[in-house]
């Protein structure tokens, strides 16, 4: 009877012992600090300021989601060009950096919800006459290559246009078009915009017929309860006003679902 009770005690402290470890590890995987990465070059979304940080619409909804979320995030400066390759290697847990959602990327990743209704938009000068897509047939358009914009122009005029100038980032097709060398740009609204509010002799056109998109945050497919994670502090940012008071900050302008 003795030696039953020394083996029960035995066996009791062993199980105690590894509650206790896996306990100690649940705690610390979810204490872990998620990488996140954008690539700091699309203002207002994710660009650096003069102090070399990272800041933008994108940086503040990840933060504060991940307040939320009780989530221990880091944010790394992550070039565009090797952003999902990050995240494939495990370099990074998450990605978010203007990210449209679209099936092709829904084959290889999962998102979050959409975080940004985004849809493209006409920049063109303020004495200009456009007013819709169409109205650019003969003119020249400035997009970035292999962008939206570009898929855009590419279907209505034809991919080998020569009135569609390809450039390789928003900055250049917008300097392009404030220093007369094509009649129109086309690109992302929050960048477009953002970028023309600092040029006072440049306007948007918005034309009703372009596709709505949506930005997502990007983690890998089948991860979940990470997935579950940002969708509920995204949900909770919604709905406590903060989600409001970022898009106001970086935008100038109330949150109005289109």
């Amino acid at each position: 009877m003795q030696q039953s009770r020394r083996i029960f005690a035995l066996g009791f402290g062993l199980v105690a012992s590894l509650g206790f470890t896996l306990g100690a590890h649940a705690q610390g995987a979810a204490a872990r600090e998620l990488t996140v990465a954008s690539s700091a070059t699309y203002a207002p979304f994710a660009f650096e300021n003069k102090d070399k940080q990272i800041v933008g619409f994108d940086i503040d909804i990840i933060n504060a989601i991940a307040k939320h979320q009780n989530l221990k995030i880091k944010v790394v400066n992550t070039p565009w060009s090797g952003i999902f390759a990050a995240l494939n290697n495990g370099d990074v847990d998450l990605v978010i950096s203007g990210v449209t959602i679209n099936e092709k990327r829904r084959q290889s990743y999962d998102f979050s919800n959409p975080y940004f209704a985004a849809h493209q938009l006409i920049a063109v000068p303020k004495s200009s006459t456009v007013t819709t897509l169409k109205d650019l047939a003969g003119k020249k358009v400035a997009v970035v290559n292999a962008s939206t914009a570009d898929d855009v122009v590419s279907r209505e005029f034809g991919k080998t246009s020569p009135n569609i100038r390809r450039f390789e980032s928003t900055p250049l097709i917008i300097s392009e078009l404030a220093g007369g060398g094509v009649d129109a740009a086309i690109g992302d609204n929050g960048v477009i915009a953002y970028r023309v509010s600092q040029n006072p002799a440049l306007k948007t056109v918005e034309d009703p017929s372009f596709p709505e998109e949506g930005f997502g945050i990007v983690v890998k497919k089948g991860d979940k309860p990470l997935q579950d994670k940002l969708n509920a502090g995204l949900a909770a940012i919604r709905a406590d006003g903060s989600y409001g008071e970022i898009y106001k900050k970086w935008f100038a302008k109330e949150y109005k679902a289109r």
